[in-house]
This record gives structure tokens, C-alpha cells and sequence, in this order.
């Protein structure tokens, strides 16, 4: 275990106004059990970094795709999140060696131990959150979503980018998206949308924003084409 703290918010870039944020970030609860009355576990901090990291994942992929639907935008967050993505974000700052652990978790192994290195991770982005804001923990966690995003080639479907792409190949094929129908009361509206190759209906879609409705219509006309 390294206990030189300096040298890990050297590595995480972020000075804490208030160190103890910071050793109960790395506090694992096999640590705090063996050496109880001395500080709690990262569980707490857990728990609020998950919420910190949710919405800052959350916007970052709001704003890189805008025409993405709601569902699809949950499917790339679920991957951009994941146990096997939070660990790695931990391990390129060395998280597991200067994790707290218990005796028996540090003979079996934890320090490399998927699980406890994602909820270190996320405990982390708790502490930075209580210490410095919210501002200062999207500092931190953003570019290792970000480096995921770019490098790592999160699964997600653009349906309408795709289609542009098949259509595209024939230059003298045009693609228009119409709404032709609305329903329901202003909480809860449904679009119907068409989509026009030339001047055929080749497909409709239904969603609750008109950019909803453009991707289901154009994931239906994909399916129609096959692809």
C-alpha cells in the first residue's frame, strides 16, 4: 500500500481542501472493520460518486449527440459506466495501490479486484464532488469518458446518420424527414414522423421528440433495406 497522498492527488491532479474526503474515498470496508473507530468506508462516497459520475456521462453525451435518441443514449452511457470501464479509469491513476484494504482482501488479491477498483473510482469522484464541487469533479472524471469515447469505440447506432451514409451512395437520392402527426397532451406528446427517399414514404417512426421519431423511422427503413 502507498500511503503517499501527495503523490496520488498529484496523479489525479486535484488538491483536497480536506484530506479526509480523501481517506475515506480509500478507505475499503474490510479496512474499516479491522481498524474500526479510525474512519469510514468508501460506501457512502460510492454511492454519491455513481450519481456524479451518471450526470456528468450524462451530459457529456447529450451534447457529442444530439440527434441520438434517449434509449440509444442509455445504452452508451450503460457502456461508458461499467464495471469494466470504471476500473480501467482507475487503474491509469494507480487507484489500487493506495487503497485501505483489510488483511484478508489484500492476501486475496483486491487490489486488482474489478469491483472495489470501480466503486474506489467512483468514491473518488464523491470525495472530489464534497471537496471542490461539481465543476472541479467533471475536471477530473471527463477525460477518461471523453479517451473512452474517442479511443475505445463505445457501441451506440446513429440510425440517421447511418441511412444518410446508404443513401449518400447514390448521388442522386435525397432523404426528408416529415412530421405528419402529433398526440397527446404537452407532458407527454407523441411525434410520427416519415421518412421521404425522392419523394417516397419508405418508412415512419414514433417517438416522444421529433428527433426520437427521426431515428425510429430511419431504424425502420434500415431494417427494411436489410442492414
Amino acid at each position: 500500500m502507498n500511503t503517499n497522498l501527495d503523490e496520488f492527488e498529484n496523479l489525479i491532479k486535484y488538491k483536497f481542501k480536506n484530506r479526509e474526503h480523501l481517506l475515506e474515498a480509500l478507505t475499503h470496508s474490510s479496512y474499516a472493520n479491522e481498524n474500526r473507530n479510525e474512519r469510514e468506508c468508501n460506501e457512502r462516497l460510492e454511492f454519491l460518486g455513481d450519481s456524479v459520475v451518471s450526470i456528468i456521462s450524462s451530459k457529456l453525451l447529450f451534447e457529442r449527440f444530439p440527434e441520438t435518441p434517449e434509449g440509444e443514449l442509455s445504452k452508451i452511457r450503460s457502456g461508458l459506466v461499467c464495471t469494466a470501464s470504471l476500473s480501467s479509469f482507475a487503474d491509469k491513476i494507480s487507484l489500487g495501490n493506495y487503497l485501505y484494504l483489510g488483511k484478508g482482501e489484500e492476501h486475496s488479491g483486491g487490489r486488482q479486484r474489478k469491483s472495489i477498483l470501480e466503486n474506489a473510482f467512483e468514491a473518488v469522484c464523491g470525495a472530489i464532488y464534497l471537496d471542490g464541487g461539481l465543476d472541479s469533479a467533471e475536471r477530473f472524471v471527463l477525460p477518461f469518458l471523453t479517451d473512452a469515447l474517442d479511443n475505445h469505440h463505445i457501441s451506440f447506432k446513429d440510425y440517421k446518420t447511418l441511412l444518410q451514409e446508404v443513401v449518400q451512395q447514390n448521388h442522386d437520392e435525397t432523404l426528408n424527414y416529415v412530421i405528419v402527426g402529433e398526440s397527446g397532451p404537452d407532458h407527454d406528446k407523441r411525434f410520427e414522423v416519415e421518412v421521404h427517399l425522392n419523394s417516397n414514404v419508405i418508412a415512419r417512426g414514433i417517438g416522444r421528440s421529433k428527433k426520437q421519431a427521426e431515428q425510429e423511422a430511419a431504424r425502420e427503413a434500415l431494417q427494411l433495406m436489410g442492414i
